[in-house]
């Protein structure tokens, strides 16, 4: 054999035995997975720490009247994302009046509690893609057909909580509001006739209709904007944020999200 042909074999040995060792046939595994997530600056790797208020059914509650496990809307949501993401989750129930400085004293990672997306906190924090959707909606016993718009309202009564937007709302379309403390109290007034509607976020009714069906309740009309509801986030989690966007466009186009959403409302409030 001539010296040549030997250099060349001794090469081609070497290189073989560089690449069984580095095992460069494996699949590369992704951030998530692969560092525990490292990249994203999680309060503990391999882990999502999602902070949630566990008593605002039917988006973060406990279920068999609060003695059960962690569960909702929101709570399935961010635990399919997670898994998407191939991270564990731990949630940190907190009340809603702190669970803003927790975010901002580094103790979780992200805020899963139906936030509504304002000017106010989109200068102060970032937002994942909206995955909730809900217009307000007056609602009116299902053989009314004196109200299909805000404008019908003038002249009406509607139950209203008096410290809620939507008591503003009714105020502006001119209607004579009956103070109420939420939702149960504006609802049993509007069953026994002694309200004509009641407006609030087309999502309550929802749920409400969902769980308590057949009401005798309809929507009447519905506002023209649409509040989103997204996960929040400090600045610093831009990387963190675009996982969970491209998990959640995962999640929208396999159909996930629409079925999560129907579990609990009956229907896609998801876009």
């Amino acid at each position: 054999m001539s010296r040549r042909l030997i250099a060349v074999t001794a090469l081609v040995l070497t290189a073989a035995a560089l690449t069984a060792c580095s095992g460069s046939s494996a699949p590369e595994e992704s951030s998530a997975s692969g560092d525990g997530g490292s990249d994203f600056g999680l309060v503990q790797d391999g882990t999502l720490t999602v902070a949630t208020e566990g008593t605002y059914r039917p988006f973060s509650f406990h279920g068999d009247n609060g003695a059960g496990d962690l569960t909702g809307y929101d709570v399935e949501i961010i635990q399919a994302v997670a898994d998407k993401l191939d991270l564990e989750v731990k949630f940190e129930e907190t009340q809603w009046d702190a669970i803003f400085a927790g975010l901002d004293a580094d103790r979780f990672d992200v805020i899963a509690n139906q936030v509504t997306i304002n000017d106010e906190r989109t200068a102060k924090y970032l937002f994942s893609a909206p995955y909730t959707v809900s217009p307000g909606v007056i609602v009116v016993a299902d053989d009314d057909d004196s109200i299909s718009s805000f404008a019908d309202l003038d002249g009406k009564t509607t139950a209203q909580s008096l410290t809620s937007n939507w008591n503003d709302l009714a105020t502006e379309s001119g209607a004579k509001v009956e103070g109420v403390e939420g939702w149960a109290q504006a609802v049993e007034l509007l069953r026994q006739g002694r309200v004509d509607a009641t407006i609030n976020d087309k999502l309550t009714f929802l749920d409400y209709e969902t769980t308590n069906s057949p009401t005798g309740l309809k929507i009447a009309a519905e506002t023209d904007e649409a509040g989103e509801q997204a996960f929040v986030f400090t600045k610093d989690k831009k990387s963190l944020v675009e996982a969970v966007d491209a998990a959640l466009e995962e999640l929208r186009a396999d159909g996930t999200l629409a079925e999560i959403s129907d579990k609990y409302f009956g229907e896609d409030v998801t876009e």
